[in-house]
């Protein structure tokens, strides 16, 4: 005989489950046992459930498996909410497990009594409680396989008198196949094609479900003769020795892509589902690529949709299409993208503030010499591995990078870049880590997100998890200012009363430095991920800095300067 948590943990570790995340508890404890017993499920054990489930869900990310995490009964499961979202927003396949009162007591608002299948029902495409063991393992079939059919999260809910009931139908699960890509109908090619042949500008905006396609997007460009703007998801698989690509649009986008963008007379949207309607040009006829037929339209007007996966699709359409372009359009997109990358690589020399123009401007928005968050990001991607794995916090940790890191080679990135929550990269990094030990993982937090969950900094300490995290410290909420003053609003209550965190690592068992001179920051850097173990580097950074959009309004212009100007006054 086998028990209900016997077999669910012996059906994930069959279907590939690596790692299982969560804290220990009560109900939990027939699962967590049976985990102890099995050698091919690592348990690691985590400070904040939250943490477990954005580590839980950047495996899925990973790897296109499931992640699993956990969490026991009420709150132990409501502290999985956040990192869940994250993993619905990026689509990623995550089930999560939670414990429940005992079955008798379920509805009789029993001590951490919490309706699980309430609470979890807008996150989750699947969930249930499973309440007898003969309902097993339709229900665990049911929940994998809708986790990775709807690329979601799925939530089993197993009371504490559950898990350790036998199942008489001790039959091995079977989780169905994953679906293969296949391509739109050849109408819907035709029609674009037809489109694209007519067309004299063409622009590319290209998001994460092209990663895949790398070759045919490319092949697509050229024949197009087409800049392809890339959103920050996509940068992973398209943006290394691509000589059509003009960065990203958006607020931590650049110029050149905005351009590339109002230029065109045709935007064919390949795999994204960028949010952000303001930065999509207008008057332009729209042609939009995804398998997902509920993201089509609902960010800009479309007026020929393409509903299947990218590669197929791609390969269909380029059989359709005309050559000879002019390359008149890509070249002043890739002319204007050069000049605005040798502006930025100014800002990221460690000399800049040393020369004339630099001292100037440091009057302004450097005055306590700090160093400029840019020469962090350069100096990362100088010398990470070819095939490191980033993740970065939300906020300027995540617009430094955008700029200043090329994924080259095999480097992968990740972020909560949908659900947009703080204090992700620390707990992304570490479910990176666990997958593979001697893969380079850099986490480049900022440090309102690290402390946000800073006890599971212990956590890469505990199971040897050797993350080089990176704290951008400025003392602020970076982005909230930015926004406050944008708006005309001075900076208020973004200033962050940090301790030292290079000595709060150090006392957490991580090996920890504290740079603050911009001369030493490289060879920190290049030291650090030098070292074996968990490392932290403290980069006390310039809380000034400014990032500007590739298009400022007037109206921002002028909320900046008030808002400056109320703050010097307030200061005086």
């Amino acid at each position: 005989m086998t028990t209900v948590a016997e077999q669910i943990v012996d059906a994930l570790s069959q279907h590939k489950v690596t790692t299982a995340w969560g804290v220990v508890g009560d109900a939990l404890n027939p699962i967590t046992d049976a985990i102890r017993r099995n050698d091919e499920i690592e348990w690691i054990g985590v400070r904040h459930e939250e943490a477990a489930a954005f580590a839980a869900g950047a495996q899925a990310q990973l790897t296109g498996r499931l992640g699993v995490c956990m969490g026991t009964v009420g709150p132990g499961s409501v502290h999985l909410l956040n990192g869940l979202y994250d993993a619905k927003k990026s689509h990623a396949p995550v089930l999560a497990i939670c414990g429940q009162v005992p079955t008798p007591d379920i509805g009789s608002d029993f001590f951490q009594e919490v309706n699980n299948d309430v609470l979890f029902s807008d996150v989750a495409v699947f969930a249930h409680t499973v309440t007898a063991a003969s309902q097993m393992p339709y229900l665990l079939e049911q929940a994998v396989n809708a986790a990775m059919a709807e690329e979601g999260v799925a939530v089993l809910t197993v009371p504490g008198d559950v898990g350790s009931l036998d199942v008489e139908n001790a039959r091995r699960p079977q989780f169905a196949p994953y679906a293969a890509p296949a391509a739109a109908p050849d109408v819907q090619v035709s029609a674009a094609a037809d489109v694209l042949n007519e067309a004299e500008n063409v622009t590319l905006l290209v998001g994460m479900g092209a990663r895949d396609a790398r070759g045919e997007v490319l092949e697509l460009a050229e024949r197009l003769q087409s800049p392809m703007v890339v959103t920050l998801k996509a940068k992973e698989g398209l943006e290394k020795d691509n000589p059509y690509q003009v960065g990203q649009t958006g607020l931590i986008g650049n110029p050149a892509a905005a351009k590339a963008l109002d230029d065109a007379d045709v935007l064919v949207m390949l795999g994204t589902d960028f949010p952000y309607r303001n930065w999509y040009p207008k008057d332009k006829t729209v042609i939009q690529l995804d398998n997902r037929i509920e993201h089509i339209g609902r960010r800009v007007g479309v007026q020929h949709s393409l509903v299947g996966h990218v590669q197929p699709t791609v390969k269909e359409l380029l059989k359709r299409l005309a050559g000879d372009r002019s390359a008149k359009h890509l070249e002043k997109a890739r002319k204007s993208f050069a000049t605005w990358q040798k502006h930025q690589n100014k800002l990221a020399d460690p000399d800049h503030d040393d020369s004339i123009l630099g001292k100037i401007r440091s009057i302004g928005d450097n005055p306590d010499e700090r160093i400029r968050p840019e020469i962090v990001a350069a100096a990362l991607h100088e010398h990470a591995a070819s095939d490191a794995i980033f993740t970065t916090d939300t906020g300027m940790s995540t617009v430094w990078l955008s700029r200043f890191v090329t994924m080259t080679g095999d480097r992968r990135l990740l972020g909560s870049y949908n659900l947009g929550s703080m204090a992700n990269a620390m707990p992304q990094a570490l479910g990176a880590q666990a997958l593979d030990r001697h893969r380079q993982v850099i986490a480049c937090c900022g440090d309102g997100g690290l402390m946000m969950l800073l006890g599971d900094l212990r956590t890469a300490v505990t199971y040897g998890l050797p993350v080089k995290f990176v704290v951008h410290n400025n003392g602020r909420l970076g982005m909230v200012k930015l926004e406050q003053e944008e708006g005309g609003l001075p900076e208020f209550g973004t200033e962050l009363d940090n301790p030292n965190i290079a000595e709060v690592a150090t006392a957490m068992g991580v090996k920890s430095t504290r740079v603050t001179d911009p001369d030493s920051l490289d060879d920190a850097v290049r030291e650090a991920l030098d070292t074996d173990g968990p490392v932290l580097l403290d980069v006390v950074t310039n809380p000034d800095e400014v990032s500007l959009p590739p298009k400022v309004t007037p109206a921002e212009a002028w909320g900046f300067a008030i808002a400056k100007s109320t703050e010097f006054i307030e200061s005086a």
